[in-house]
């Protein structure tokens, strides 16, 4: 299966997630090639918005570039959004990390095993229940 339809079958199992739990969500399939900043996924619920750049892995490190996390950040200061990148890693499900989050690196920024575990589930995105500190 190629990489960018496996990203997109991810995106859409993250889109479900979100319509089951009374967000409406959509894709945004131009992310990373429109000439405007383009999250993957946009998601609200009337009260909370959020924009989510959206990787899968099946292992450590994920690495980001600053195009992509700037992009996001600008998109959801327009859109009046949070930004979240949106990470799965294969065996251990998703986690959603703030920008501050991640660890800046020369070329942009990463998400690791230690960091991954600082960002929040999939019920604290949504607001379900309060992040434990860590």
């Amino acid at each position: 299966m190629a990489m960018k339809s496996k990203g997109s079958r991810f995106e859409r199992e993250l889109i479900s997630m979100l319509w089951s739990r009374g967000f409406a969500a959509i894709r945004a399939p131009a992310s990373g090639s429109a000439s405007y900043p383009s999250p993957d996924i946009i998601a609200g619920n009337g009260k909370r918005y959020v924009a989510l750049e959206v990787k899968m892995r099946s292992s450590f490190p994920v690495y980001l570039t600053k195009k992509e996390v700037e992009d996001l950040i600008e998109f959801s200061n327009k859109f009046g959004a949070e930004p979240y990148i949106a990470v799965k890693i294969k065996r251990l499900g998703w986690r959603f990390l703030k920008v501050e989050q991640l660890i800046e690196t020369k070329n942009g920024f990463k998400i690791d095993e230690f960091n991954f575990y600082q960002g929040s589930d999939f019920d604290e995105l949504i607001g379900l229940k309060q992040q434990r500190l860590k």
